[in-house]
């Protein structure tokens, strides 16, 4: 699979809605995650990303214009462990349940499938990352309609478990803008991922279309002792 420009994949695209990035630094020393939402509606916009204990929350910047809540407000991020956990929606409670109940990752979304927010019925993607005595491995999972059925639910797990120096998975819920909007395909992309934490928060912020961008997350975890930097960056404010 070619190594892709994540500068280049986010610009080329107005749309991917939710994505995540799971990587690691081109020394070979932090494991990287990293998550962003998007919005067309007022309502997807109403956001801000807050700190939550180890992990976030989405929260509405304006609650008197708070709408539906159900697919918006959620923890992206928990912490299990020497397990961090990134979701687009409200599944992040459910691996983290599951798997403090000693189920695997996979076996924890089987429970789950994609939103319902037909007719997009917007993909459900999630990503875990292992850091453990100098050792990292990560997982990645989407739940998808079958081209758009409501009726299938299709499920893909990608396990990585020797992460390669400099570069990163990158998968997002859609594959442009559109109406419905066309889910993610494929496997995760393959891109590239910067030792520093604040040049690629920035690189990120700044390569999301700037109309419908919301928030960023970015942390940067030590893989030989479990310590982390944490990065977030709110549109509204």
């Amino acid at each position: 699979m070619e190594k892709l420009s994540i500068e280049k994949q986010l610009k080329e695209n107005a749309y991917p809605g939710r994505g995540i990035i799971i990587g690691k630094t081109g020394d070979g020393k932090k494991a990287v995650a990293a998550y962003f939402i998007m919005g067309r509606s007022s309502n997807s916009r109403n956001r801000i990303f807050v700190e939550d204990g180890e992990g976030i929350r989405t929260q509405a910047f304006d609650p008197s214009k708070l709408e539906d809540p159900s697919l918006i407000i959620y923890a992206p991020v928990r912490v299990l462990g020497n397990k961090t956990i990134v979701t687009n929606g409200d599944q992040t409670d459910t691996i983290y349940d599951q798997m403090d109940k000693q189920m695997t990752f996979e076996q924890s979304l089987r429970c789950r499938e994609f939103e319902p927010d037909g007719p997009n019925y917007t993909p459900r993607i999630s990503g875990i990352l292992h850091v453990e005595n100098g050792k990292y491995s990560f997982a990645m999972s989407i739940l998808k309609s079958s081209d758009g059925n409501p009726e299938s639910c299709n499920r893909y797990t990608f396990a990585y478990e020797t992460p390669v120096a400099g570069e990163g998975r990158f998968i997002h819920t859609y594959m442009s803008d559109g109406n419905p909007l066309p889910s993610f395909e494929g496997e995760p992309e393959r891109i590239d991922i910067l030792d520093d934490i604040d040049e690629y928060t920035q690189l990120l912020w700044n390569s999301l279309n700037e109309e419908n961008k919301v928030s960023l997350f970015v942390r940067y975890i030590d893989i030989a002792d479990g310590t982390y930097e944490t990065r977030i960056v709110n549109k509204n404010k």
